[in-house]
């Protein structure tokens, strides 16, 4: 009870108070609440980045856009809200990869039914702002729009966004609900309506859109979008509008650019609230889900709920630290990493199938699905970071990704490596969901049907005879057959070869050696034979002159020229530095081939220039880094510093570790997650957090008894309340700023001499204590 009046009085002065010292604190000191800044790598951030309105995982991500209405030329360019820009256009509803839609706000004054231009306000909806009026938390947005005079408050529930608009005393206060325009990652608009109930102050409309990604990998296909809702107060007029054009009176209207407006005569002060709930299947089904979220509730009361929800979600890992600006870096990572990845499915177990038509996850015998369905985006990278910290402490959200691809497959005959709405967006052309799948079974994430899962895992392997362009991997057959990939120039992948011939060869050993070991667990023999020996294609491009792994053409030759700089010829969003190190699946034999001596100078080196650039290069880019040595920035890197681990100078692996939470992740708009990086629906901040709690695994945890190497944790104590029932307690001594070295380990009160530990004896509980120093101690593991 007493948590519970803390919480509350916690959001009522949040509500009231916006003085910018206190406008992020939660009154509890203790709660992780305190140490979220959603405002943190805002500066050219991805649409998704920004929705502190919305629940862990859920599907009403709301979040104020000042440049999401601008267009997405390619679909993953940053847009959205930019901390750099000082106008807010509205407040959208609908945040995933390749998904945006319905952007509501409140204005007073002439009507206006465009966004307008972010240099010039006035030519539409959109308001100036001042951040120092400005509060964003997990569950909770607040800002003042100045040219109105307008306070927009957003919270949500699962499947419902609330908005409270609080006007001056005005005969021309308006809500606007556009529904029918671009917006954000959405592409173009296809179609869309909108419909008002005067009698009962509702609701409803629709929108179906072309994203860039669903273009590409399954053209002709859409992804749909539904919201049915609520107004707290009966306006004076109502129209629709499309684009500039109004409509008073007409309460239903279609097509490209449509909204709703409604007109309200306010006293000062007053608020008018909405709440809307969504779905990707029906307007019947958002109502439904409304209803089952947010019938009788209130907008205080659903802050109540978010703010709650996200308190113990966030607390499920506790540090202790005297630096406040490593629990900031800490807790913001987290928020990220249990924001992205949204729910797809509604109330009732419906959700969008891959080839259009709605399909019914099971009901159990308590009348619940027995799953959620998820939006992804593609899992390239995600093995080092989000799966990781989701198998520790969040592993029913992990199965539930499984069983979502899995239902994917079974609609389509194809796994799918990022889901907008089911429908397929790769993204980066490749496929790692068989590797996640075989990860989550050697981790005991087993709640599906596993023989279905191998299957699926099999042949997104082998599998390359009319292969769709949505299962990515076009150019699987030369891996298979030759033992590698040809390059072919340009930025295409077809069954001839790949621009990226180098990095897909990689990958694809790296996933084949992950399903191998699923096979072996299974007792499939055969199978594990079969793919232990494409595992090792990385060696038939590793070049014994440079050291280098490189592209070859078809008659199996290097390519003359070669720049090992050079992003783009041969590697995807990297260059030869960075993947030379991308068999994470075999770091010994890796470090074998190359000679440890050189192996170990070769990364040293690497990382004491990369320390002056901040680990992946200061402009505000989302490939900044990709000429440089080493980019932090980009999921194809984020293995590397621990794989010191595998050879006698594990220490190094501390030091770099601590350097790049040091240096690369910042507290600013400008440099979060690097300057203006490319943070994958919580990837960064994922890694991060195991950066910090001292935890890793470079094979993602796709071993037969999967196991984390360990390095010298950020904080002074760490509990994880994991989701296996257990605790893991963290403890270091003579943790200063410059003491990242390992002296001694002790794990359950017993002197530990190994650089890693097995996800089983975490997964029954453990405590780790750490000695650290300022030398490293190279006698400390044998």
């Amino acid at each position: 009870m007493y948590k519970l009046i803390i919480v509350v009085i916690a959001i009522v002065l949040v509500s009231c108070d916006s003085s910018n010292g206190e406008k992020q604190k939660i009154i509890d000191k203790e709660s992780p609440l305190n140490w979220v800044d959603p405002n943190i790598g805002t500066a050219h951030s991805r649409w998704f980045f920004y929705t502190p309105a919305s629940m862990p995982f859920g599907m009403a991500k709301l979040g104020p856009s000042t440049n999401g209405s601008l267009g997405n030329e390619q679909g993953w360019e940053a847009t959205g809200y930019d901390s750099r820009d000082h106008t807010i256009e509205g407040f959208a509803n609908l945040h995933e990869f390749q998904i945006g839609a319905f952007m509501f706000t409140g204005i007073t004054g002439q009507l206006q039914t465009v966004p307008g231009e972010l240099e010039k306000p006035e030519t539409g909806y959109r308001s100036r702002f001042d951040r120092e009026e400005e509060v964003a938390r997990p569950g909770y947005y607040k800002v003042r729009l100045s040219d109105y005079d307008v306070t927009a408050e957003l919270t949500a529930t699962k499947r419902v966004g609330f908005h409270r608009y609080t006007y001056p005393k005005s005969d021309s206060s308006y809500v606007i609900l556009d529904i029918g325009n671009e917006l954000g990652e959405s592409g173009d608009v296809k179609d869309a309506a909108v419909e008002y109930d005067a009698e009962n102050q509702t609701f409803s409309g629709w929108v179906t859109t072309y994203p860039k990604y669903v273009q590409k990998y399954q053209a002709g296909a859409e992804v749909k979008m539904f919201v049915s809702g609520e107004v707290s107060k009966k306006p004076v007029e109502a129209g629709t509008f499309l684009h500039e054009k109004q409509f008073k009176n007409v309460l239903k209207n279609k097509g490209e650019g449509v909204g709703l407006y409604l007109r309200f005569e306010t006293e000062e002060s007053e608020a008018v609230e909405i709440k809307a709930g969504f779905s990707f299947t029906s307007i019947e089904n958002a109502q439904e889900n409304l209803k089952a979220e947010a019938k009788e509730m209130t907008f205080d009361e659903a802050l109540l709920e978010a703010t709650s929800t996200w308190e113990d979600e966030l607390s499920k890992i506790k540090v202790i630290d005297s630096s406040a600006t490593n629990k900031t870096k800490f807790y913001t990572g987290l928020f990220h990493a249990l924001l992205g990845r949204g729910l797809a499915s509604d109330v009732n177990g419906q959700f969008p199938e891959n080839d259009g038509s709605i399909g019914q996850i099971p009901i159990d015998e308590n009348g619940n699905p027995e799953f959620n369905f998820y939006n992804t985006d593609a899992i390239w990278g995600a093995f080092w970071n989000l799966t990781q910290l989701w198998t520790l402490a969040w592993p029913e959200y992990y199965n539930d990704l499984v069983q979502t691809h899995l239902a994917v497959y079974k609609n389509s005959g194809w796994l799918g490596d990022g889901l907008a709405n089911s429908r397929f967006v790769s993204g980066v052309g490749t496929n790692f969901v068989s590797l996640i799948i075989a990860s989550a079974y050697q981790a005991g994430i087993r709640d599906y049907d596993v023989e279905l899962a191998f299957k699926a895992a099999y042949e997104n392997e082998l599998r390359y005879k009319n292969r769709i362009e949505g299962a990515g991997k076009t150019d699987l057959k030369g891996f298979v057959e030759d033992g590698y990939i040809s390059y072919v120039e340009g930025r295409g992948t077809s069954p001839e070869g790949s621009a990226f011939s180098v990095s897909h060869t990689l990958e694809y050993c790296y996933s084949s050696y992950a399903v191998a070991q699923f096979a072996k667990a299974l007792g499939k023999e055969e199978e594990y034979a079969e793919l232990m020996l494409l595992s090792e294609n990385w060696k038939n491009l590793y070049d014994d002159q440079t050291d280098f792994i490189r592209p070859k053409d078809a008659n199996g030759n290097f390519l003359s020229n070669f720049d090992p700089f050079a992003p783009w010829i041969g590697y995807q969003e990297g260059n030869a530095w960075q993947y030379t190190f991308y068999v994470p699946h075999q770091p010994e034999a890796l470090v074998e081939k190359m000679g440890e001596d050189k192996f170990v100078k070769r990364l040293d080196s690497i990382f004491t220039v990369s320390e002056k650039t901040k680990f992946g290069g200061e402009n505000i880019d989302a490939f900044a880094g990709l000429n440089y040595l080493y980019n932090q920035g980009n999921q194809p890197n984020l293995h590397i510093a621990y794989l010191f681990n595998y050879t006698d100078s594990p220490w190094l692996t501390q030091k770099w570790i601590r350097k790049i939470c040091d240096g690369f992740y910042g507290v600013e708009p400008i440099h979060g997650y690097g300057y203006g990086q490319d943070e994958d629906q919580g990837q960064l901040g994922a890694w991060y957090n195991m950066a910090a709690i001292g935890l890793f695994d470079v094979k993602g945890l796709v071993d037969v008894n999967p196991s984390f190497q360990l390095t010298s944790p950020l904080f002074d104590k760490v509990e994880i309340t994991t989701g296996w029932g257990s605790k893991v307690t963290i403890e270091t001594k003579n943790n200063l700023e410059d003491h990242y070295y390992i002296q001694s380990v002790m794990v359950d009160g017993e002197a530990y001499h190994t650089n890693s530990i097995s996800l089983e004896q975490l997964k029954t509980g453990s405590n780790i204590e750490y000695s650290l120093g300022s030398e490293p101690n190279k006698e400390w593991f044998y």
